[in-house]
């Protein structure tokens, strides 16, 4: 049966207990089915409010603690409904319920599980929706109590919903405040502490410094899926720790910062190394796995490399490649979905273009997958199913950020040389990055990357007189069209070429564009293209002609 909200109200108001506990049980299951309020009820579900806060401050038996709790939780749901609930003292009381220590009263030495988790859903409805309440948190120190609950990771007294929801609490509070956030990170040693608790939500061991394994598994090739509690957690804490590692890629670390990432690093690489229940989950778990990893100083990508090579391990170069191995099949998996291409796949791409630009071995691993040997020379680069025509398709992405990187990935395979980078692409898909970095007039000395074999197939070298390098690719042969011009009729043809051209740009329909003496292009002049359009064929060649000589 339905119950009025000021029928509710009137039984809160009595300050009977046992009345007000069946009301709001009834309230609460109500709207537990059917979540919705009714057009005008706003101050009466804000004096609701207000009552249930100030039965909460009363000694309540369990039972109607919780009832109370589960009424803030709906009503929380709701932005108009917000108000008595974001301010200093409510924030106190639910605080202390949660079981925090942060806020005024005495938190009992048995604590009630279930309140503290229903105070903890409460929490982060009306942080999450309130600012008013996030600056409340933020001056109750309430990440501090956070910290020290998650200390006790490793405690039994905890069950599953106090530790994912003070997670959950955690990353909201971390996320929308950017001083909590580096209160976390600095002052109470973030990483270390959520690395820990890592570790102990995966039930790691240690054989090495550097290298993880899962206790009870230590030399399995092949672990059982993560339970689906386990990996909820471990979720969580990874994007918490995206929040508070954000800027440490831009920052020089001191050496012990580096060697906290280091082993954060290996715990990460066994992330992406696991998976859960259902192929769904697991790729969202190595989704954040790879956020989190870009957000490391590039040094500690080293950890994705330093396992022993065991049996059933990738092994390249002598060096052990599994983690890369899934990093990409992950990256295939992104480019197959085809959507949101900038949120999905530029963390893999770019941790990959990193790893592979500061480790020899992880290039020369990556680009044995990517860029093969050429043996396809009949169709263009971008055509096929193969990762480097997936690859190059994105180079002329609509979006931006998509196509840079998808450049910037093949170019660092091709070890940033000019005519490798062609070769695999051609030179119409790798202008773009071409014309950015200054090289339309050619490569650079390679710098820093090691020297090793760009062996041709048989096919690439036989057909590369007849390879096409703006389309990359075997081009049937065309007539020429100039076949039988006298030179007069040349010239005539060229400069009405370069008047169409002046037209289109004096009518802004057009910015016609020139390579800089600094490789790059830019824009040509009006005056310029004027001048061009005014000289006759054979004064422009004979100039040349000059300029050559001398």
């Amino acid at each position: 049966m339905k119950m009025d909200l000021n029928v509710i109200i009137e039984k809160m108001e009595t300050g009977d207990q046992d009345a007000a506990l069946t009301a709001l049980q009834t309230f609460n299951k109500e709207k537990s089915q059917c979540f919705s309020f009714t057009s005008g009820e706003e101050e009466d579900r804000e004096r609701l409010g207000e009552l249930v806060l100030g039965f909460l401050e009363r000694d309540l038996q369990p039972s109607c603690q919780l009832a109370c709790l589960e009424t803030i939780r709906i009503l929380s749901r709701d932005k108009k409904s917000l108000a008595p609930f974001a301010t200093r003292h409510a924030m106190q009381i639910l605080i202390r319920h949660a079981g925090l220590g942060q806020g005024e009263g005495v938190t009992p030495e048995i604590p009630d599980l279930e309140v503290i988790v229903e105070a903890l859903k409460c929490l982060c409805n009306i942080v999450f929706n309130s600012e008013a309440a996030q600056e409340a948190g933020a001056e109750l120190h309430l990440i501090v109590g956070l910290a020290k609950r998650l200390k006790q990771c490793r405690e039994p007294q905890w069950n599953h919903d106090v530790r994912f929801f003070d997670l959950r609490l955690t990353f909201l509070i971390t996320a929308l405040r950017v001083d909590i956030r580096a209160q976390l990170a600095r002052e109470l040693r973030g990483v270390s502490l959520l690395s820990e608790a890592l570790d102990a939500t995966l039930g790691l061991c240690w054989p090495d410094t550097y290298e993880v394994a899962r206790a009870g598994f230590d030399g399995c090739s092949e672990l059982p899926p993560l339970g689906r509690q386990e990996t909820e957690r471990v979720m969580e804490i990874l994007k918490i720790l995206f929040n508070v590692t954000f800027d440490s890629n831009r920052r020089k670390v001191d050496e012990e910062e580096a060697a906290t990432y280091r082993h954060l690093g290996a715990i990460l690489r066994h992330c992406i190394m696991s998976t859960s229940e259902g192929e769904e989950r697991t790729e969202e778990m190595q989704s954040h796995t790879v956020n989190l990893l870009g957000n490391l100083p590039l040094p500690c990508l080293d950890v994705l490399l330093m396992p022993k090579v065991q049996q059933g391990s990738i092994e390249y170069m002598g060096v052990n490649m599994d983690a890369v191995k899934v990093l990409v099949e992950f990256l295939e998996k992104r480019l197959d979905r085809g959507n949101k291409l900038k949120e999905t796949l530029l963390p893999s791409l770019n941790l990959l273009t990193e790893s592979a630009r500061i480790h020899r071995e992880t290039r020369k691993f990556l680009r044995m997958k990517v860029l093969p040997p050429l043996r396809d020379v009949k169709n263009r680069p971008e055509v096929g199913n193969a990762l480097r025509n997936k690859l190059v398709r994105l180079m002329t992405h609509i979006d931006t950020d998509v196509k840079h990187c998808a450049a910037e990935f093949l170019f660092v395979l091709c070890k940033e040389s000019v005519s490798r980078f062609i070769k695999y692409t051609g030179y119409g898909n790798a202008a773009g990055l071409l014309a950015a970095r200054g090289l339309m007039r050619g490569g650079r000395d390679p710098g820093h990357y090691s020297e090793d074999e760009d062996s041709d197939t048989e096919e690439y070298r036989e057909a590369k007189p007849h390879i096409n390098p703006v389309t990359g690719r075997v081009e049937e042969e065309q007539p020429n069209p100039m076949e039988g011009m006298t030179e007069e009729q040349k010239e005539y043809e060229a400069m009405k070429l370069v008047k169409m051209f002046d037209k289109l740009s004096r009518e802004q329909l057009i910015q016609p564009m020139k390579i800089g003496a600094d490789g790059k292009m830019t824009s040509l002049e009006p005056q310029e293209l004027h001048y061009l359009a005014s000289q006759q064929f054979g004064e422009s060649n004979n100039s040349d002609s000059d300029s050559d000589t001398n």
